[in-house]
């Protein structure tokens, strides 16, 4: 027998919420392995269809989840997300180094650095949010941040807000600001002392003592 419902509670980093059912009772339990698309990541207030069944521990579970809501609003919100991305801080930053680079004020390997590094840390966090919805190996969070200091972190930000990845863990985004400072610092050091072997080997060893 199916039953429908709303979702009141989702944790997204760790994968499951709650969902309460119409007819009322007590809520259960749901987890992303249970929900049948998976190209798309549930959130609060979302209506679901699902079936009740007991885990080992005899605790209700939902099975079989599916949204109920119109199949086309997920692919407007990702058009949506994926056209804003300049209009976010690691876009706009992106935007601004490359025009000072072709307009002579930056030199042409800072946008490149930037460009580049952000590409690799924006794939990196996709895989590990796609790790972390099927339960599989996940990047670990010392390998991100080491991408955002060699200046990643542009397409950090961008992959927080568009995928909804690390953005809620206070601890992780404590360390990644510490991160983005770090990085600008060695970049003004850099842009202004003329050494960028001396700034990298300086702040690769300022990393190793933040960690």
């Amino acid at each position: 027998m199916r039953h429908q419902g709303q979702l009141r509670n989702w944790n997204d980093e760790r994968g499951f919420g709650f969902v309460e059912p119409h007819e009322g009772g007590e809520h259960v339990f749901v987890h992303i392995k249970s929900i049948e698309d998976r190209q798309r990541r549930p959130a609060v207030g979302d209506l679901i269809s699902f079936e009740v069944a007991r885990d080992e521990n005899g605790r209700l579970r939902a099975a079989g989840v599916r949204f109920l809501e119109n199949t086309d609003k997920p692919a407007r919100e990702t058009a949506k997300s994926t056209s804003g991305w300049a209009h976010s801080p690691g876009g706009l930053f992106l935007v601004a180094i490359t025009t000072g680079a072709a307009v002579g004020r930056l030199p042409w390997w800072s946008a490149l650095l930037y460009l580049t590094m952000s590409l690799i840390t924006w794939f990196a966090y996709r895989i590990d949010k796609r790790a972390a919805q099927g339960d599989l190996r996940r990047i670990p969070e010392r390998t991100l941040h080491l991408l955002e200091l060699t200046g990643g972190w542009p397409g950090a930000l961008m992959a927080q807000s568009l995928l909804r990845h690390k953005n809620r863990k206070r601890s992780y985004q404590f360390v990644f600001w510490i991160v983005v400072a770090m990085n600008l610092g060695a970049m003004i050091w850099i842009l202004e002392s003329g050494s960028p072997q001396q700034a990298l080997i300086d702040l690769l060893k300022a990393s190793d003592r933040l960690w």
